[in-house]
């Protein structure tokens, strides 16, 4: 893959001190487009799963804790997907009228509660089918974990990894990384 493919110039740099600043935030608006993709694909699918699980056999079964588990991941699901795909609604209202900065920090919002959003649907689904398989402590553990896992890899890991250049900026995280610091 060549390095203007990962954001930077064919000269091998990253490019950020030569790109004028309509470039900056064209390249910040491809790249947070990229990552949309990632995640809405992913939740797109779990949505999808989870609005089958309705129609299948034993579903009347669940207990209520069930009932409210699985009503939760539902609803988390279906946010986080229209969370993710906000940015997508932006753009095209606002297609052509120079709004692209603003469009970055929205989508950078809606991303990460998305995001959010995304790790409830995802340690709802664990708790789901633990519970189903092997009881509800077994289904506690497993989704306490889960969410533990999603926290660190998603938000610590992140805020507290890599160094960081000050003057950076990539769709409104500067307060994250001033914390960080």
């Amino acid at each position: 893959m060549s390095s203007d493919a990962l954001g930077g110039t064919a000269g091998g740099t990253t490019g950020s001190e030569q790109e004028t600043p309509k470039e900056r935030t064209t390249r910040k608006w491809n790249e947070m487009l990229q990552e949309l993709r990632v995640a809405q694909t992913g939740i797109q699918i779990i949505t999808g799963f989870l609005l089958t699980i309705p129609f299948s056999d034993g579903f009347e079964e669940l207990t209520t804790a069930d009932e409210v588990a699985y009503l939760v991941t539902v609803c988390s699901s279906i946010l986080s997907a229209g969370l993710i795909i906000a940015p997508v609604a932006f753009h095209r209202v606002l297609f052509g009228k120079s709004e692209k900065e603003w469009l970055i920090h929205a989508a950078d919002a809606t991303a990460r509660a998305g995001l959010a959003l995304m790790a409830v649907t995802m340690t709802g689904a664990v708790f789901l089918v633990f519970g189903r398989v092997v009881g509800h402590v077994a289904a506690t553990i497993a989704a306490a974990v889960a969410a533990v896992v999603l926290v660190t890899l998603w938000l610590v890991v992140p805020l507290f990894g890599g160094e960081r250049e000050e003057d950076e900026d990539d769709g409104g995280g500067d307060d994250l990384q001033r914390r960080a610091s």
